[in-house]
């Protein structure tokens, strides 16, 4: 369900508000799957949905999206700029670990990366020497 407001979120702050359409091109699935999870979504709170209108995030629905948007944003940057993943495999990866990474992970892994990149910007040669490790 993380996807789904994430999308929401993204489409929302990129159009003002977020229609089933635009969620299930985003998220690759159907509309009859999105109109499921937003019904499911709405009774939790976490989404302002009624059939054939346009769908925005509550306070507790955004407050969530929020959070996996950043989850999401770190972890691509790590991916990216520690492990020199790809763009795309970054973003892939990032995807399906967003969702199960404990908090306490997540955190040491923001403060990690943040560390490496730092420590890479003060000495191109270190960070030369970790992107020739891979």
């Amino acid at each position: 369900m993380e996807d789904y407001l994430e999308a929401i979120y993204a489409e929302v702050l990129k159009s003002g508000c977020a229609k089933v359409t635009d969620i299930a091109q985003i998220l690759n699935v159907k509309k009859a799957s999105v109109t499921g999870a937003l019904n499911t979504l709405a009774k939790k709170g976490l989404v302002n949905y009624s059939p054939y209108s346009a769908v925005t995030l509550t306070p507790d629905g955004e407050k969530i999206a929020k959070d996996v948007a950043k989850r999401h944003r770190v972890m691509t940057d790590f991916f990216k700029n520690v492990l020199y993943l790809s763009e795309q495999e970054a973003i892939e990866n990032a995807c399906k670990m967003e969702h199960i990474m404990s908090e306490k992970m997540f955190k040491r892994m923001m403060k990690f990366s943040s560390y490496m990149q730092e420590i890479c910007e003060k000495h191109p040669d270190i960070k030369e020497k970790i992107k020739n490790m891979y």
